[in-house]
């Protein structure tokens, strides 16, 4: 999962935080946490989205018109005075779109390992959502990835290839369907930063990334 981690850790990455924390009213810390645990498996809904021929041409339609990356060009004019009503909106349909019935499996989730309670969380994620999606847009462009099988590849490579990936697909999907007792966030966090689970707890693990 390195490839979308490594852009929250970048300085474009925690420009965006900052903008997330602040207009939902929720601690960088937090915020942190909770966009860190939510964009590999936001990515992972995509990806199990985009094995389908018409699951992936949605997804290409939406990278070629409105979601071309655009939104991250000026990130200052976004968050200035507070994230626009409409880029809320989209989140919102762009979070109904890839999670389908397992919205509600993923914010229960990911309130249960950051602490915040679930209406945070689902802001954050509306926040979001269409920043994933502009991100996902960008390295289409740079990657030239112009069909079914090249989307679900590009998925695949941000959310870290290797032997792994389909241990992580199958604990992303875990969570979307709701069959996990509680560590299978942990077990992500472990596999994402190259951890020992027992070591410590997930905000460790995600302090240690941001360095908080």
């Amino acid at each position: 999962m390195s490839g979308i981690l490594d852009l929250l850790n970048s300085d474009l990455g925690k420009q965006i935080i900052s903008g997330v924390s602040n207009d939902t009213n929720q601690s960088e810390s937090k915020t942190a946490d909770a966009m860190s645990m939510a964009m590999p498996i936001l990515m992972g809904a995509m990806k199990r989205n985009a094995t389908t021929e018409e699951g992936a041409s949605s997804l290409m339609n939406a990278l070629n018109t409105k979601h071309d990356g655009s939104i991250l060009d000026n990130l200052d004019g976004l968050f200035n005075g507070g994230v626009d009503a409409s880029v809320k909106e989209d989140g919102a349909g762009i979070l109904k779109h890839i999670l389908g019935g397992s919205q509600d499996n993923l914010t229960n989730a990911l309130s249960q390992k950051s602490g915040l309670d679930t209406g945070a969380v689902m802001n954050i994620l509306k926040v979001a959502a269409p920043l994933l999606l502009g991100y996902l847009g960008k390295q289409q462009k740079t990657q030239q990835v112009n069909s079914s099988n090249g989307i679900e590849n590009l998925l695949g490579g941000l959310l870290g290839g290797g032997a792994n990936q389909n241990k992580q697909q199958s604990l992303i999907e875990s969570v979307l369907d709701g069959n996990n007792d509680g560590s299978v966030i942990d077990d992500l966090a472990g596999m994402a930063f190259g951890e020992n689970k027992s070591k410590g707890g997930l905000g460790d693990l995600l302090g240690g990334l941001f360095g908080k």
